[in-house]
């Protein structure tokens, strides 16, 4: 009997929220036995509770830095057909351009080529483009990455290719 009451005032005593918000009384029933109760009665005394609040971290979090960081994408935009400088041998004219984007190409994102410095037909979601119909000689592109709001978050550098057309 002694070890459950002693179990029972172990745990009431184990709340120190509680504790601190609410007060403990004690008193004997008729048998004799001690009762804990919230609520206090005639003869009833107050239980102390001091309040100790004895939890440790394992883990000093005063060097944690806890805000919130919005998470900038840095995307890199990068022309991989036609190399820099190469020499595109077609007789119709036909230029096949293939870009990379990293970290990846998210939905909502386009990409505007240019041409010569003009922008080659419009924005579009992928970045594979076929130009047709370019005339010899030395041309420049350049890839554009465009948000969902228009603004240009990356940009390639440009590539020189050569167009070579045989003669008639």
């Amino acid at each position: 009997m002694i070890k459950r009451l002693s179990v029972l005032l172990a745990v009431l005593l184990s709340f120190a929220v509680e504790a601190t918000s609410t007060k403990i009384y004690v008193w004997r029933n008729e048998q004799g036995v001690l009762v804990f109760s919230d609520t206090p009665r005639p003869g009833a005394e107050e239980v102390k509770v001091e309040n100790k609040n004895d939890q440790l971290t394992s883990v000093d979090t005063s060097i944690l830095d806890i805000k919130p960081k919005a998470i900038e994408e840095k995307y890199q935009v990068s022309i991989s057909q036609p190399e820099n400088n190469a020499t595109v041998r077609d007789n119709t004219g036909s230029v096949y351009v293939a870009g990379r984007i990293k970290p990846i190409f998210k939905k909502g994102l386009k990409i505007q080529l240019y041409l010569d410095n003009t922008p080659y037909q419009e924005p579009q979601d992928h970045s594979m483009f076929v130009l047709r119909n370019i005339d010899r000689g030395e041309h420049k592109i350049k890839m554009d990455l465009i948000n969902n709001q228009g603004k240009v978050i990356a940009s390639s550098k440009p590539i020189v290719f050569y167009m070579h057309r045989a003669s008639k």
